[in-house]
């Protein structure tokens, strides 16, 4: 990815592009007369997904480098545009003229100052603005606004507009980040993994204005979008997705076992052992997201989507295999013995009917033991495997 030396610029500006003739020109001629008054050494890249509608001879006369890039997406043509670009800072803008060009010197005078990674914002409260039907209410007033708090929130990235397309960055942070995303979830990505890494991430304001399609709609569709985002999300944070509603849950059945094994009376209400049953159940799906939490974050810190996380290997490093089995046999073991002496039970029963609010408060306390035990020993060993490291 990296360029010969020899050929290296300051910046490159790069475009992604699927029928954008409407707004190319436009774009273009903006970005060459920031060109020509900041005497920037510079180019310009526009990352064709295959458009049939003139862009690309609009592109090449305008004194762009056109890229052909064949897998369709917004992400591909994205990484296709970055993966030759020359420039020690890239700026990346959509083509449909709602950006403003113009402001590149803002995000260029961000990225000599030491940021890594410079984020445009359109939204009010980081400064920005949005022009009069620029942007759906929807995404203005919701969308946006909601995934941004989720972004400072969740991963601490200290931005206001998640969703804005216009940014800055070095190309050795793109390098860094190895994104994967080859739809419209690239530009989160990128904003996730950054703070992930800990990169410098500043924010400037920019205006957004109304885009210049004409031929059809834009790419967007808002709940569909929407989804997207929330998934990856998810899927990048798996202390918020498996870790802290197994916390919960885990906290609910302990909650209940505490109120169920003394059969806790409050008023008419009895806890009993209905009540050990779902605490039992809480218990054993909490547990379970937990490990899925365990498992997500070593995958991930394995397969490089995830910087290592010190957190987890200290983890790791009180808690491996061996122990692991041994206390999931152990919960076994005293599980195993709950339920010896539940079966004795009802041998002095002379195997006949039971009590079962008595019995059960032995069969369900073992028979959650041993599942968790169970699943200890499998997951001590998945773990493992999945720790192990490619050559």
């Amino acid at each position: 990815m990296t360029p010969d030396p020899a050929d290296a610029l300051e910046l490159s500006v790069v475009i992604p592009c699927l029928n954008e003739a409407d707004a190319l020109p436009i774009c273009l001629e903006k970005i060459n007369r920031v060109f020509a008054s900041a005497h920037y050494a510079a180019e310009v890249i526009v990352a064709d997904n295959g458009s049939t509608d003139g862009s690309r001879e609009i592109a090449t006369r305008l004194g762009a480098r056109l890229v052909p890039v064949a897998a369709r997406g917004y992400g591909n043509a994205l990484m296709g545009g970055i993966a030759v670009a020359r420039g020690r800072f890239i700026i990346m803008g959509d083509a449909d003229d709602s950006y403003d060009f113009l402001e590149i010197p803002k995000f260029v005078a961000a990225l000599r100052a030491g940021n890594e990674l410079v984020q445009g914002c359109r939204l009010p409260s980081g400064g920005g603005r949005v022009m009069p039907g620029a942007m759906p209410f929807t995404h203005r007033w919701i969308g946006n606004p909601l995934f941004s708090c989720l972004a400072r929130w969740w991963f601490h990235a200290p931005i206001h507009d998640i969703y804005c397309g216009m940014r800055g960055f070095t190309r050795a942070l793109a390098e860094r980040l190895d994104q994967r995303c080859t739809g419209m979830e690239f530009a989160t990505e990128m904003i996730i993994k950054a703070s992930l890494h800990a990169a410098r991430i500043a924010e400037v304001p920019i205006t957004l204005h109304p885009d210049k399609r004409v031929a059809h709609a834009p790419h967007l569709r808002t709940v569909r979008d929407g989804w997207r985002t929330l998934r990856f999300f998810m899927m990048y944070s798996p202390r918020w997705l498996f870790l802290m509603p197994g916390l919960a849950l885990v906290l609910v059945g302990l909650l209940g076992y505490a109120a169920a094994l003394p059969a806790l009376q409050v008023g008419r209400v009895i806890f009993d052992a209905h009540t050990l049953m779902f605490a039992s159940l809480a218990l054993i799906c909490g547990y379970q997201a937990i490990l899925f939490a365990i498992f997500t974050k070593t995958f991930a810190m394995n397969e490089g989507l995830m910087p290592e996380d010190p957190q987890v290997l200290r983890f790791f490093h009180h808690v491996n295999l061996e122990r692991g089995i041994l206390l999931g046999l152990l919960a076994c073991l005293v599980g195993g013995g709950l339920l010896l002496w539940a079966v004795n039970l009802w041998r002095l029963a002379d195997f006949g009917r039971l009590d079962y609010a008595l019995t059960m408060r032995w069969v369900i306390p073992g028979a959650t033991l041993v599942a968790l035990g169970f699943q200890t020993v499998l997951s001590g060993f998945f773990v493992s495997i999945l720790g192990m490291k490619r050559r």
